[in-house]
């Protein structure tokens, strides 16, 4: 478990530097590196994004207890 949380962190903050990119200077390193919507660049754009959920799931619970 303590590895699958270390890998959705990784994910996460891959996920946040890349929108920084493109926000700030319109780079999209994730595009850049696997090609524009290619299965790979789909790929870890799912990943974030479920890594994104399991994180918002997270702080919603450690809010509440």
């Amino acid at each position: 478990m303590k590895i699958l949380k270390g890998l959705l962190s990784v994910l996460v903050t891959v996920g946040a530097v890349n929108w920084g990119l493109v926000g700030a200077s319109r780079f999209n390193l994730v595009d850049r590196l696997f090609g524009r919507m290619s299965v790979p660049s789909r790929v870890i754009y799912t990943l974030v994004g479920l890594a994104g959920l399991y994180h918002i799931s997270r702080v919603k619970h450690e809010i509440t207890v």
